[in-house]
């Protein structure tokens, strides 16, 4: 006798145990369909698995112990869902099925999804996004509530009436002594952030630490010579010595070039497109040795150096930041995980049917990107948001910067070991987040290719998983369209487990590094402008410390990005932390142990990275592990 027991429903008692009246024979599926009953509402109901228990007769004793073949669901269901189809048995791929019925299956899972999720255009030549016209369309699956702390921001919202200029420096500091004197990093930049140095540390370990790169020869329309630079070099070395020992460094902003600017409170702000050139000193230090705010050289583009005159170099910086500001929000932030959680999950709901071990291991991580995507579209991103009213790069010019970036953006750029080896950051002194992400991608890397040894014996099982290549050719279609540095084809499991662990890593850990490091060098505005209100200076000597707060954002430009910062900044007070599963075939045999490894030795990094920072003066911590969420959590 077979008696089936249904899941218990957190909406309803569980119903008795029904038996069947016949002898089932072998099961390999469960079909649930959710009615509504006769004046009942009509409610969503999760149910976590299925039980099929096999009752035999013992020789004159009685029933034996039941045989029990459980049938994992783990999910809401919905009377408009029709039959859902659930089966037994542990994760596999589609060459190793056994039964017929499972490979159809497979095949029937994908045509619905397919149906159901549809891809969408945000911007041309960018990653596409899921096809939603109001979120609940995305169904309980999708959603996720998110619990975030609650901020105060009452004080900074005193300031929405105030369309007007910053009078002083004095101003700023009496508003950052109610706003931002409990934050130590934020202290830290209100004393330091005139600094040489200090530009150069957040170059390494600020909120965008993805943009430098060590350079072997000037670019030719960066406008100085080595008499320009000598007084700022070592005594006794040149400008071709300190080429040869990898000792320059450039930040580049060539993708704002001639990029349309935005209109906040009815005047037009200004935008530059950087050269910034750094020098490694003799102290260890990374210094800014050289300005040009615009990228064509000319007599009205005059390159700034550390002997001009304080004024004119510390605005020079400014706009440095002001450009860094625009390319960390819409590229490294934006684009580089919230674009890329999104599109790994549609496609990866589209291609991989849940019993692949690879959807299985992806899901966790890029699950929330959907609806918390569609959120800043409709919001963020959207006319009268904080980007159209309040940020330089503003809705004309944002789909144009987010597909030059997308043309721009390499494979090895998003993969740690290749990104900081290529931009020659990986042995700078202080590199705090080339350190920390290098050992993170580590450990997820030793987990991922742990997972796919699981379930690849060698490359040609690679190379015959048809799920696992029309995964990727959905990705590059609409994903990666116009870069081919991305994978084509999946030839090897070295392959694979590179590949997904990027995606893990710009999901979680990256995602940290770039958000909840964001209000802490932003707290004091000067620092971080999120837009320029007069145009770049066209020669040296004509900006006095009384002009430069007229270049910063209004005051209620100010607070309301500082705001939004703060919003966005929060931790969720119901995060997961970064390997750590809630799904349950996470705590199944091999998988179970494989999650205790990769967790253990995270703990270890977190520990170590605890260590590192009690004896520092300024911390960085964006990369313990215990604070990175597992997704693209806001």
């Amino acid at each position: 006798m077979v008696q089936v027991v249904h899941p218990v429903s957190i909406k309803t008692l569980p119903p008795e145990p029904q038996c069947a009246n016949r002898p089932l024979g072998h099961v390999v599926l469960v079909r649930l369909r959710l009615e509504i009953q006769p004046n009942l509402p009509n409610l969503d109901w999760h149910c976590s698995r299925v039980e099929v228990c096999r009752l035999t007769e013992g020789p004159g004793s009685g029933p034996e112990d039941p045989e029990i073949q459980v049938f994992l669901c783990n999910r809401w269901l919905q009377t408009a869902d029709g039959d859902v189809e659930l089966r037994s048995g542990k994760l596999c791929l589609l060459q190793d099925e056994t039964e017929e019925k499972l490979k159809q299956q497979r095949v029937r899972e994908l045509q619905r999804q397919q149906k159901l999720i549809r891809w969408r255009v945000f911007v041309d030549g960018t990653p596409q996004c899921i096809a939603l016209d109001n979120l609940s369309e995305l169904g309980p699956n999708l959603n996720y509530k998110h619990k975030s702390p609650v901020s105060n921001t009452h004080y900074l919202k005193g300031f929405n009436t105030r369309a007007e200029a910053w009078k002083s420096f004095t101003e700023f500091e009496m508003v950052f002594s109610h706003s931002g004197n409990e934050n130590s990093v934020a202290r830290f930049v209100h004393a330091h952030w005139t600094e040489d140095w200090y530009f150069g540390y957040q170059c390494l370990n600020g909120c965008n630490p993805l943009l430098l790169h060590q350079i072997r020869t000037l670019p030719p329309n960066l406008s100085v010579t080595s008499d320009t630079l000598q007084p700022f070099l070592p005594e006794g070395s040149s400008l071709h010595r300190e080429l040869q020992k990898g000792n320059l460094y450039l930040l580049d902003y060539a993708v704002l070039d001639d990029i349309p600017t935005n209109m906040i409170n009815g005047k037009q702000s200004y935008m530059s497109a950087p050269l910034c050139l750094l020098h490694l000193n003799q102290q260890g230090q990374l210094v800014p040795i050289a300005i040009q705010l615009q990228q064509s050289p000319g007599p009205q583009n005059p390159v700034f150096l550390p002997s001009d005159s304080r004024c004119d170099w510390l605005l020079a910086k400014m706009w440095v930041h002001c450009a860094d500001f625009q390319c960390h929000q819409l590229i490294s932030h934006y684009l580089k995980t919230h674009m890329m959680g999104e599109l790994v999950c549609v496609a990866t709901l589209r291609q991989l049917p849940q019993v692949h071990p690879l959807h299985q291991l992806l899901m966790p991580h890029v699950r929330t990107s959907p609806q918390i995507n569609f959120g800043a579209r409709v919001s963020l991103l959207a006319p009268d948001g904080v980007f159209d009213k309040a940020v330089g790069c503003g809705l004309e010019a944002l789909p144009i910067l987010l597909s030059r970036s997308s043309k721009r953006m390499s494979y090895r750029s998003l993969c740690v070991p290749d990104d900081l080896s290529d931009r020659g950051v990986d042995k700078l002194p202080q590199s705090y987040y080339a350190e920390d992400a290098l050992r993170v991608w580590n450990a997820l890397h030793r987990f991922v290719v742990s997972w796919v040894d699981l379930y690849y014996s060698g490359d040609h099982e690679v190379q015959q998983d048809s799920e696992l290549q029309q995964w990727l050719s959905e990705l590059n279609t609409h994903g990666f369209i116009h870069n081919s540095s991305f994978p084509q084809v999946f030839l090897s499991k070295a392959e694979v487990s590179k590949f997904i662990t990027m995606i893990i890593y710009s999901c979680s850990a990256l995602h940290a590094a770039v958000n909840f490091s964001q209000l802490d060098f932003a707290l004091w505005m000067p620092n971080c402008p999120s837009s320029m209100m007069r145009s770049p200076p066209k020669a040296k000597g004509t900006v006095t410390e009384d002009d430069i707060t007229s270049f910063l954002p209004d005051v209620n430009v100010t607070l309301r990005v500082l705001t939004s910062l703060t919003v966005l900044s929060q931790p969720a007070v119901d995060f997961v932390p970064l390997c750590h599963y809630r799904e349950p075939v996470f705590r199944d045999g091999a998988h179970r142990r494989l999650v205790e490894e990769v967790q253990a030795e995270l703990e270890v990094i977190s520990n170590d990275i605890s260590k590192r920072n009690s004896q520092l003066e300024l911390p960085y911590p964006y990369l313990c592990p215990r604070r990175i969420d597992n997704s693209v959590a806001i």
